[in-house]
């Protein structure tokens, strides 16, 4: 495909493919029952070819799609070699190309009329409940995967000839603490896994499975000459950057990491060295294999050219050296991953950004918002207005805001690393009528930016508890004791913090991570983490700077002390002192 009718036609059937998941994407996100799929959005579709490279996602989570589903197409290839059609495969082992048990992923090959196996369809959601030994899909303390109790199903064949295997269903519902709301969540993803093998073979038999296969090779070539090109105007460099998770359950000093990012732009191969960091630690935090390879490969894709398609093409243009017993790389059985797709992945992304934001200016990320604060707890009890039904929810409330780069400021809805910005926040007007709580305010929290050139979000204030019973509430936060970083010159975020509020109203500081139980007159306070910013402060743009302290995220105090832009009484720049302010700041540099 070299003329330009064809690069028009590699244009449209690229939209063709992104529709198709979209349909898979609606599907899931109007049937399931779960509040954290159909609320917060925590899951993600794609589509794969027949040889397992990764060829297009839409409005999906990184941390869920970037690696892991080629992976998971090869085992299910691998554990099944007999595929036929009507099979679905119920898959979220950690140790076979998954996320983290949490993920329950639905992989479907389609197979056409005469049993060639031509796309690979596959939707992943985060569950509410996953039959963990506590009720949380995050278990922070378990010392190796029996403690922490999830179901494990490595590739498991859930459907044949598209009928249930009622065997596997019984499983999960003799568990799962909530049995009926994860029917709901896999009916919902059965239902967009068929959707997309439906119109992958409607579009198969529109254009031809040929033309779909010519496609597919073009796609994944232009991504990765995209990718080449991109490389090769970058200034050839060895950054090795070290951060470290905070203290946690079982490493009780925290997890230092190393990372080591090599871009060579004469072979147009950036590289990524994980390898000289901790072995598996006896706790949640360590990476599968999956978010291993996504943080590194993200950390990149978020620092370069956005316009580059992400997909297996421009990913080969990435390699990731990952070591086996490692908390950042290959874990085997029965290591406990069950915090992989946050916490140490976020580490590794923001190091990474970071790298590769040292060696030019306009290149990297400063550091996003760190994962977990409290107004994303996971929440459960029993419904004083349901029955006393049991009930299980990770929230979603406002979380850690984003990282300032080159040219723009931090999201604030950035949530954290992994999820791109596609998780959507809570409202809170369903979530407290989905659950026996109240929120009580949730606010963002001025002078909590990172500052810079460019800021970072900042951080937020949530404050919620439980109406007519009591709450149980787990939590698993980082950036407490390490905040978000900034780039060239940029400051830090502020770091997450966390309190009880009694019910005579005095505040009671927690540790970052724990599982307590609410009494209905106590309150969860969450103060999230601020994104670091990108560049040094005083030469934000004046203008910016008043902006942010008319909308009220930065105080005059700091504008003058931090930015070094001083306000007159009506709100306005004061530039003759402007000017002063900011020599002395950059004579005290």
């Amino acid at each position: 495909m070299s003329t330009a009718r064809d690069g028009v036609e590699l244009a449209v059937l690229a939209s063709r493919f992104e529709s198709i998941i979209r349909a898979m994407r609606n599907t899931l996100v109007r049937t399931a029952r779960s509040g954290v799929i159909n609320t917060a959005r925590d899951f993600s579709c794609c589509v794969l070819t027949g040889n397992d490279e990764f060829l297009a996602m839409a409005e999906s989570l990184p941390i869920h799609m970037v690696s892991g589903p080629d992976l998971m197409a090869k085992v299910m290839k691998e554990f099944h070699p007999d595929l036929s059609r009507g099979d679905a495969f119920l898959h979220n082992s950690p140790y076979h190309g998954n996320s983290h048990a949490a993920d329950h992923s639905i992989l479907v090959p389609v197979i056409d009329e005469s049993g060639v196996h031509h796309f690979t369809v596959l939707a992943k959601a985060h569950q509410a409940d996953c039959g963990n030994s506590v009720p949380t899909t995050y278990v922070p303390d378990a010392r190796d995967v029996y403690e922490e109790g999830a179901l494990i199903f490595p590739c498991v064949r859930v459907q044949l000839e598209y009928r249930d295997c009622e065997d596997i269903i019984r499983m999960c519902r003799s568990r799962i603490r909530v049995p009926d709301q994860w029917w709901g969540d896999y009916l919902a993803l059965i239902g967009a896994v068929r959707v997309g093998e439906r119109r992958l073979l409607e579009l198969g038999a529109e254009l031809g499975w040929d033309t779909l296969h010519d496609y597919s090779a073009a796609w994944l070539d232009y991504s990765e000459q995209r990718m080449e090109a991109t490389i090769e105007r970058l200034p050839a460099g060895l950054v090795t950057v070290t951060t470290a998770h905070d203290p946690f359950p079982g490493v009780p000093e925290g997890v230092p990491l190393t990372v080591t990012a090599q871009v060579r732009p004469e072979e147009r191969v950036i590289e990524i060295d994980l390898r000289d960091n901790p072995d598996c630690q006896p706790c949640g935090l360590n990476l599968s294999e999956a978010c291993a390879r996504t943080a590194a490969i993200t950390g990149v894709m978020n620092s370069i050219d956005h316009t580059v398609p992400a997909n297996g093409g421009s990913f080969r243009r990435v390699r990731v050296h990952l070591r086996e017993n490692c908390v950042v790389g290959i874990p085997r059985h029965p290591v406990s991953c069950s915090i992989a797709t946050v916490n140490v992945a976020d580490r590794v992304a923001n190091a990474v950004q970071r790298a590769l934001a040292s060696l030019q200016d306009g290149v990297g990320l400063a550091e996003v918002g760190l994962s977990q604060p409290m107004a994303a707890a996971v929440i459960s009890g029993r419904d004083p207005r349901a029955g006393n039904e049991v009930f299980i929810n990770q929230l979603m409330l406002s979380m850690s805001s984003g990282g300032a780069g080159p040219v723009a400021d931090g999201w604030l809805g950035g949530g954290c690393v992994g999820n791109g910005g596609v998780l959507a926040h809570d409202s809170i007007e369903v979530d407290e009528i989905r659950h026996p709580i109240r929120v009580h305010a949730q606010r963002i929290l001025p002078d909590t930016e990172g500052a810079g050139r460019l800021r970072g979000g900042p951080g937020s204030f949530v404050e919620y508890g439980p109406v007519g019973c009591d709450l149980d509430v787990l939590w698993a936060s980082d950036g407490s004791v390490n905040p978000a970083e900034g780039a060239r010159g940029g400051l830090a975020g502020a770091p997450a913090r966390q309190f009880l509020r009694t019910p005579e109203g005095e505040l009671v500081g927690l540790d970052p991570y724990g599982r307590m139980v609410l009494g209905e007159a106590e309150r969860i306070v969450s103060f999230s983490c601020g994104g670091g910013g990108y560049g040094v402060p005083h030469e934000r743009d004046p203008a910016r700077v008043r902006r942010d302290v008319e909308e009220g995220w930065v105080s005059p105090d700091r504008a003058e002390r931090v930015y070094g832009v001083v306000l007159l009484p009506d709100g306005s720049v004061d530039l003759q002192a402007t000017v002063v302010k900011r020599g002395a700041l950059a004579a005290s540099d």
